[in-house]
């Protein structure tokens, strides 16, 4: 059975009146998610809700000879018509940074259907017949990372990048030109460990992306605090000079939000909306030990992978930001049914979310792990469809902080009931409708479209409003609204 975690707020708690002397945000064209309140002044009877993925079933087994129970650390990326898949290739339990630890390699033309091609680049096992991209490079094998760097006049042999490593070495930068022949960009770590304040840290996977909001690179990297496992970022005009990181701390407009322990963070911008950054982590629950020892010998599981449990939760940030939103504290995937999914470093999120359908994106979890079964199981949303702004059939009202706006129309991601649907409303800063945009004005719309645009009586056409300071008050009944933009 699926659930719907969900936050309601005061509408006295959040009233318009407190935001005459609000800053402005101006959004120009760019997409708004629901995953958190920042452009939220006020909600009454609307609350935020967050929609877990549909489980879609495994989508990559780990059973190759190189692969195995301990593969894990995957990142997916959507490269035009091409979908890349790399993760660890391990076979047994060792220490951090072994020799047995590779990098593996996956691909896919829908993100659906995947092929481990032979590469022939590195004997493992005996055999050269495989898919690994990376071997005999340790500890960078442990944690391997890539990212396609997005940034303009990157050199055609940089295309691609990666970092990698432990505490030991510090995180090492690589570079590809196709993303299967790897060089190491520079002898020397580019985030060394002197750089890092905390006492242990770069045992996860670490990863990095260019931030096309900021201009400059990201490096998000796991760092232990008070004995539990946080998060801490670094960022380079570069990919070699690292500034010196700082600790993400945690808001969560309900009240105070909970440390917990995170394994990866696999932050990441979206690919529709670059200046909010998802992050759909590992929590970890150290000690919750669900299977007894008869239990896990049933399914095989290493016998020191049963003690602990955890599952996947959704966090987002915003360009700028040091901080991630909490505005969801329950489980974004819970595990699954059967002793299988309740075991130690299970249910770890891979890197990155990509569109897999017209109206259609998918998420990949790491399961079965330390176990003869593990695999990478895909999980499908509707595009934007982390979360929503959701009213019941009562109806409600969500009004925006103000904002100023470039483009000529109002385009929502939306879905209603039969009976349902949503009106939209431009105000002044006063909060007063603006003639023409007032809501007896707006047409009421009904359905479930990834881009519907908004109409009111007199057309759709916004662009005598460009520049100027606005709120949005959308009126909801019996529907989600996911998004909105205004476009061209």
């Amino acid at each position: 059975m699926k659930f719907i975690a969900c936050l309601a707020f005061s509408a006295l708690a959040l009233s318009p009146a407190l935001s005459t002397a609000q800053e402005v945000t101006d959004i120009g064209s760019r997409l708004e998610l629901f995953v958190d309140g920042a452009l939220i002044a006020s909600q009454e009877n609307v609350r935020l809700v967050m929609h877990p993925p549909h489980d879609e079933g495994i989508a990559v087994p780990f059973d190759n000879p190189w692969e195995g129970g301990f593969s894990g650390y995957a990142t997916v990326i959507k490269d035009g018509d091409l979908y890349r898949l790399y993760y660890r290739g391990l076979p047994e339990a060792g220490k951090d940074g072994n020799e047995a630890e590779t990098t593996c390699y996956a691909e896919s033309k829908d993100g659906i259907t995947w092929t481990k091609p032979d590469i022939g680049l590195f004997e493992v096992r005996g055999r050269k017949d495989n898919n690994v991209v990376m071997a005999q490079r340790a500890p960078v094998t442990h944690n391997f990372s890539p990212m396609l760097d997005t940034r303009e006049g990157v050199p055609d042999d940089q295309r691609f990048k990666a970092i990698g490593g432990t505490m030991k070495s510090g995180l090492i930068a690589w570079v590809s030109a196709d993303g299967k022949d790897w060089k190491k960009l520079q002898e020397e770590p580019v985030i060394l460990n002197e750089m890092v304040k905390y006492k242990y840290f770069f045992d996860s996977q670490n990863l990095a992306f260019w931030s096309e909001a900021e201009g400059k690179y990201l490096c998000f990297f796991r760092v232990f605090v008070d004995n539990i496992r946080r998060i801490a970022k670094t960022t380079s005009d570069n990919f070699i000079d690292w500034t010196e990181p700082v600790l993400m701390e945690y808001q969560h407009r309900g009240g105070e939000s909970p440390i917990d322990h995170l394994y990866t963070n696999q932050t990441s911008p979206y690919y529709r909306a670059p200046h909010q950054y998802v992050s759909i982590a590992a929590r970890f629950m150290p000690g919750r030990q669900v299977l007894n020892e008869e239990q896990a010998k049933a399914i095989n599981v290493n016998p020191k992978y049963f003690k602990d449990t955890s599952d996947a939760v959704l966090m987002s940030s915003r360009a700028g930001n040091d901080f991630y939103d909490r505005t969801f504290l329950s489980s974004f995937v819970r595990p699954g049914v059967g002793a299988q999914n309740w075991v130690s470093r299970t249910n770890y999120p891979a890197l990155n979310v990509v569109q897999t359908g017209p109206a259609e994106m998918s998420v990949y979890l790491n399961q079965d792990y330390a176990q003869p079964t593990a695999h990478l199981r895909r999980y499908s949303m509707r595009i934007d469809g982390f979360a929503s702004a959701q009213s019941d059939f009562a109806g409600g009202e969500l009004i925006t902080t103000p904002i100023k706006f470039s483009g000529k129309q109002l385009e929502i991601n939306f879905a209603t009931s039969a009976a349902g649907g949503i009106k939209v409303e431009i105000q002044d800063l006063e909060g007063k409708a603006i003639p023409g945009f007032a809501l007896e004005a707006a047409v009421e719309q009904i359905g479930n479209e990834i881009e519907r645009v908004v109409i009111w009586k007199n057309g759709s056409d916004v662009s005598s409003l460009v520049g100027q300071p606005v709120r949005l008050r959308f009126v909801i009944k019996d529907a989600d609204l996911y998004s909105y933009r205004f476009g061209e």
